[in-house]
């Protein structure tokens, strides 16, 4: 079965901002197919200027918390860069690129659709760790 992936129209460089830009990662984040257990917070991080563009880093931090333990054992961070070229026209739209924060793979929205199952692999993962420490 093919998988549809689900993005969002960005907004253009010329009407970009910080705000905007975190707006739209949780309008990204609300089409993901995850479960409604999961619960997150989104940030603003950092913005790094380079030759050819501007970046914006933003980070959304997952966490399953539940009532015997409201506050998770682990959670699961997906990264977030937001590229306004310097040589498109601002009426382009932005790029926007993601990644786990335990992997170097780079992800665009319109290519690949999220997965829950990442975010579970994270928190495992940690979780045994912490366990054999």
């Amino acid at each position: 079965s093919k998988h549809v992936i689900k993005n969002i129209p960005w907004t253009t460089a010329r009407n970009f901002t910080v705000e905007r830009g975190q707006q739209q990662i949780e309008e990204l984040i609300s089409t993901w197919d995850i479960h409604e257990s999961w619960l997150h917070h989104s940030e603003f991080l950092e913005e790094e200027e380079l030759k050819d563009s501007k970046r914006y880093h933003y980070r959304a931090c997952w966490g399953l918390p539940t009532r015997r333990k409201p506050i998770p054992r682990a959670t699961a961070s997906v990264y977030f860069v937001i590229v306004i070229s310097k040589f498109k026209p601002d009426t382009a739209p932005v790029e926007v690129f993601y990644r786990l924060e335990c992997s170097r793979l780079i992800r665009r929205p319109e290519q690949c659709q999220f997965r829950e199952k990442w975010l579970q692999d994270i928190i495992e993962n940690k979780i045994v760790c912490t366990e054999r420490l």
